[in-house]
């Protein structure tokens, strides 16, 4: 993938000058690590009314998001969002999206495959539900060339070991393509949150591979007990460790030490744009750890671009 990209022209808004001296941060941040950039396998891009209306549901403050405040801060169109990316330096980003109800899926696939067709530094998204026909989608998709899934177990509120998805694991399996999946309880718990439901899905499926979302927050350490036990299984640092987390689901720090011995199994990601704080932040906090430069070599960059091959 082409590092340097040039971005598109467009007109300049209110907010360049903020965010570009925000990316020359982020730059300063890889380079020093002696880094050719970032891969980020936890971004959101999506079809605009439906991202409209998870914005919507995150002004308001609803029930999945804990009732925090949670001002979106990259607020911009599609274009400018892929824009800003580019010039954070991100090489390889991902279109995590996911259905809250049945029927949606195969949309927001289609979806994805054409965003990823139009914007090469995309891994190609696709995703998943509990219905009839799901094995056959998922199938469709990962023989149009997706490369990685999302699963949100929160919002789609089901059971990731429902028997409707028992083939689609095994074709995502065999395939041996990633899958981002939001499981853990936090910031609010769902109905089918938590490390028990995912340790009934990788006893039927020990070679899966999982990204367990958000360090699989608040059930931090049972997450890191089953990327131990499951040599597949790997966690991405979205949102984690940031001061906004922090203060209502701080991760152990007795727990860093585990952290450290499965630096190639975690990954870069941020909840981009979604995120009440500046990008950069992400990187700090993964920094702060004290973990070492080879340690954020690996999560920022090398770990992912290992397991996609950018």
């Amino acid at each position: 993938m082409n590092d340097h990209r040039p971005a598109p022209d467009r007109p300049r808004t209110a907010g360049d000058a903020s965010w570009e001296a925000e990316a020359a941060e982020v730059r300063r941040f890889w380079e020093g690590l002696g880094l050719p950039g970032l891969v980020d396998v936890h971004t959101h891009f999506m079809p605009e009314r439906v991202l409209d209306k998870v914005w919507a549901y995150f002004d308001a403050q609803g029930d999945l998001t804990g009732g925090l405040e949670w001002p979106i801060t990259y607020r911009r169109q599609e274009a400018e969002r892929a824009d800003v990316l580019r010039r954070f330096g991100v090489r390889a980003f991902t279109s995590m999206l996911y259905p809250h109800k049945p029927g949606m899926a195969r949309w927001l696939n289609g979806w994805a495959a054409d965003f990823a067709h139009r914007t090469p530094e995309c891994l190609h998204t696709a995703t998943l539900y509990p219905e009839p026909g799901v094995e056959a989608y998922v199938r469709e998709a990962v023989e149009a060339g997706a490369r990685v899934f999302k699963a949100h177990v929160q919002v789609g509120a089901y059971d990731p070991a429902d028997e409707l998805l028992r083939p689609a694991w095994g074709v995502l399996a065999e395939a041996r393509i990633p899958v981002v999946i939001h499981c853990g309880s936090g910031p609010a718990p769902g109905k089918h949150t938590g490390p028990e439901p995912i340790a009934r899905v990788l006893a039927r499926h020990p070679g899966l591979r999982l990204i367990v979302a958000h360090m699989g927050m608040p059930e931090h350490e049972d997450f890191l007990s089953l990327a131990e036990r499951y040599p597949e299984v790997r966690l991405d640092t979205t949102m984690a460790f940031t001061d906004f987390t922090e203060a209502f689901m701080p991760f152990p720090r007795g727990a860093l030490p585990r952290l450290a011995g499965l630096g190639d199994r975690v990954l870069l990601g941020s909840d981009f744009p979604n995120i009440p704080y500046p990008y950069v932040h992400q990187l700090h906090a993964l920094e702060r750890l004290g973990l070492g430069a080879e340690w954020l070599r690996g999560v920022c960059h090398d770990n992912a671009a290992a397991l996609f091959g950018v």
